[in-house]
């Protein structure tokens, strides 16, 4: 089996305005996804998939998140301040670059939950990940296998692995669920302002260097008031 990365990446600073009310006073990552704040099953998964270390960047209701971590014993957790400025995917790992070291890292963000809801998602990434061909590793999911992501899909996905986005075309048989595996040694190659993961990916995806790694499961996206109710069905059906 491939090295699990050492480093994850999870996102926690947006505003989740599309959660709305909810994160009027809480922020995302701990709203509860059949009882358990989305940040936690996210973690759970991580520290099973035997990762020491998470990177977490913070902007909306930051005290509230710093808090609810520190009671976390079970892996190392290191936050990257995003008060002053919220700085977008791809701005949030230039400034957090100086964290995650050269080795590949997880970046997966908080609302992500696979139907299994364990780690074998993140043991197939890196099972599959190359560095020597790939700058990164996209976990796909079939736009067939999704609950409460309503998209026209993002990219097509080439018997070789190698993926390329929809452009122009007006839907995509694969959606990104949400987590990838990287080198990270790119990220801090650009200025620290707000901007989104297409300034990494779209060098990469005319190199050819972009790939894509099918999900073997259903993805529960959980964006919005209807998705969260949708995902507790799901899990509590499954017994998570």
């Amino acid at each position: 089996m491939g090295t699990v990365p050492h480093t994850a990446f999870l996102p926690a600073a947006g505003k989740g305005t599309r959660m709305r009310p909810l994160t009027d006073t809480l922020p995302k990552p701990l709203i509860e996804v059949a009882g358990k704040p989305m940040i936690d099953r996210l973690l759970d998964a991580v520290v099973a998939a035997g990762v020491q270390r998470a990177v977490i960047n913070v902007h909306w209701l930051a005290d509230q998140i710093e808090a609810h971590l520190a009671a976390r014993s079970d892996i190392e957790i290191l936050i990257s301040d995003e008060r002053e400025t919220l700085l977008e995917t791809g701005g949030a790992l230039a400034k957090a670059a100086h964290l995650l070291g050269s080795d590949p890292v997880f970046i997966i963000n908080t609302d992500a939950i696979w139907g299994t809801g364990g780690p074998e998602p993140l043991q197939a990434l890196a099972d599959s990940f190359d560095p020597v061909r790939m700058d990164e590793l996209l976990l796909l999911a079939d736009t067939q296998r999704c609950l409460g992501f309503g998209g026209a899909g993002d990219f097509f996905l080439a018997g070789t692995g190698e993926i390329t986005h929809r452009g122009e075309a007006g839907s995509a048989p694969w959606a990104f669920a949400a987590a990838r595996i990287a080198d990270p040694t790119r990220f801090g190659s650009q200025p620290i302002e707000p901007f989104t993961a297409f300034r990494y990916w779209d060098p990469s995806l005319a190199a050819g260097r972009l790939h894509g790694l099918p999900l073997d499961d259903f993805w529960l996206h959980v964006g919005d008031p209807d998705a969260l109710a949708d995902a507790e069905m799901w899990l509590r059906c499954h017994g998570q």
